[in-house]
């Protein structure tokens, strides 16, 4: 790529491209292979800020895979050598161990577009590297370039679609390129999308066909594209897809900045945003935009930052929950509070603690209906949650214990029956564990002190986005907690007080453990109240000070 391809159409335009670490990774990433040389993933995901040349990446594949060595063909024992086979002078000399190429039989490259009449970014920069005098490709011979497609020398094509989506099927796709799937927001662009990934297994298992989407951040409740694949990525990374292979390659840059108005942490954020791209952004001119009184900030966020934004009734900003994460787990024996929400079939169950010193949030166990098939008939495995319960008492010393009872009644009078007598903090002095959360003023105090707190950053919660770190169930719980507190918008209750639930009442999205989140941290904050923050060390009983 960065010997024959060149800048497409704009203020680089010719110019050669080079690729750093992070451009590199992500490529190579994509094509990556397991031991027999099959490919890893058939799907590649790419989300970067305005500005980071996603496009011009897209293009670069495109290219490759059209006229380059991108297939596997067998491990080198050194010394073999690739050449063009055009005499355009490009030689690699493989070592040994590494994974030599071939070009892709007919390939067969669709570059997809929003809006009719346009071929978009990506194919206009294929299109200029194949008719400019000055760029490499335009010399090799046999291939035939039009504005509405490109015939290659061997056979295969290269295609700028649109929306009419019918008119795609049957197609022989080897790769497709979806620009900007943030904007797939219609049902004519999603049936589009779900219309040419299918056409893509109708290649032969030779030919591996993959996609690639690029995006910037989606505008969250769209539905588009881009935000089914986050939700695809979010099943992935906590262990709710159950059935097939995780074959997509998710790769998503953004920054955090809960307080726009804290320039130097906007400044740090933006340089976490663009990471690699900040070498030809201006950073002091990005800085300006968010200052500029006739931008919306939202906007900014989304297209500078490339970070999750929320709707007007969000109960929850998502830079400020993520800037309260600490990747630690609460150690055995530690003074905790315990929060419980449960449902039996179409919602989700869980069970949170709360480090009684610090507010720091620890989700113990998510039990939630799990998507197609397996969903059908099913029931929360109330055994495995009582299990549950019984492992947090033994392994934490639990002073408190909130429970919002319905559907789970007689589980809570059993759970009162062996731990209420030790409880020091109580929801009542007859029913120590039951706390409605359908009492409005209660219940809007309760969230109230939780969102202060969150924005405060006066609690933690447990998880990381480090991905070495994620594959640890701490954390992995801690990703289904921050998507049930993104989930969560502001609801009224009663005539004068605002709750939380889902989006709409038949949403698939839940919330019972940012609900269960706030219950141990209210419980926390009476044990807090009264004065109950130490173990007394002779006696191993709980004593206020």
């Amino acid at each position: 790529m960065e010997y024959f391809v060149v800048h497409g159409p704009g203020d680089v335009q010719g110019m050669p491209v080079r690729h750093g670490d992070e451009y590199t990774g992500f490529v190579v990433d994509c094509y990556g292979l397991d031991v027999d040389g099959r490919r890893l993933y058939d799907s590649g995901f790419f989300s970067r800020p305005k500005g980071c040349d996603k496009s011009g990446l897209g293009a670069r594949l495109g290219l490759f895979e059209a006229l380059g060595p991108a297939r596997f063909d067998g491990w080198a024992e050194g010394g073999e050598v690739f050449r063009d086979p055009w005499g355009l002078g490009f030689e690699y000399v493989y070592e040994a161990g590494e994974p030599m190429g071939r070009p892709v039989s007919v390939p067969y490259i669709r570059i997809m577009a929003t809006e009719e009449g346009q071929t978009g970014n990506v194919y206009d920069t294929i299109y200029y590297n194949l008719t400019d005098d000055e760029a490499r490709l335009s010399h090799v011979p046999g291939i035939d370039p039009g504005l509405t497609k490109i015939n290659l020398p061997d056979g295969g094509e290269i295609t700028p679609s649109t929306a009419s989506s019918s008119s795609k099927d049957g197609g022989k796709e080897t790769w497709v390129c979806f620009d900007e799937t943030h904007l797939y927001n219609t049902p004519e662009l999603r049936r589009m999308y779900a219309t040419v990934t299918r056409n893509l297994r109708k290649r032969k298992r030779l030919a591996e066909p993959w996609f690639l989407e690029t995006t910037t951040m989606f505008a969250p409740g769209q539905d588009s594209v881009a935000e089914r694949t986050y939700e695809e990525a979010e099943s992935i990374r906590e262990g709710r897809k159950k059935r097939g292979r995780a074959r997509l390659m998710y790769d998503h840059r953004y920054g955090e900045c809960a307080d726009l108005k804290n320039e130097t942490a906007l400044r740090a954020a933006l340089l976490d945003a663009y990471g690699d791209a900040m070498e030809w952004m201006d950073l002091d001119s990005l800085v300006d935009d968010f200052y500029d009184t006739r931008n919306d900030s939202a906007d900014g966020k989304r297209y500078f930052l490339n970070s999750r934004t929320v709707a007007s009734d969000a109960w929850m900003d998502p830079d400020a929950w993520g800037l309260c994460r600490r990747p630690e787990e609460i150690a055995e024996g530690e003074l905790v509070t315990l929060g419980f929400d449960g449902s039996i079939r179409d919602d989700a169950t869980a069970l949170t603690a709360c480090r009684v010193t610090d507010g720091h949030l620890q989700l113990l166990g998510v039990w939630e209906k799990p998507e197609g098939p397996e969903g059908e008939g099913w029931q929360v495995d109330r055994v495995a949650v009582d299990a549950a319960v019984a492992r947090a008492f033994e392994r934490f010393d639990v002073c408190g214990f909130y429970c919002d009872p319905p559907h789970w009644q007689d589980y809570v009078d059993a759970w009162t029956r062996d731990h209420g007598e030790d409880l020091q903090v109580r929801a009542t002095q007859a029913r120590p564990l039951e706390w409605w959360t359908n009492r409005p003023s209660h219940m809007e105090t309760a969230l109230d002190r939780f969102r202060e707190a969150v924005e405060d950053k006066a609690l933690s919660h447990a998880s990381t986005n480090d991905p070495d770190e994620m594959d640890r169930p701490a954390f992995v719980l801690g990703a289904s907690l921050t998507r049930h507190v993104a989930n969560a918008f502001r609801k009224p209750m009663g005539r004068n007080h605002m709750g939380i639930g889902k989006q709409h009442a038949k949403s698939p999205k839940k919330i019972d453990a940012a609900m269960s989140a706030v219950l141990a941290y209210e419980c926390r904050a009476d044990a807090v109240a009264a004065g109950i923050t130490k173990r007394k060390k002779r006696s191993n009983r709980l004593v206020a000070f």
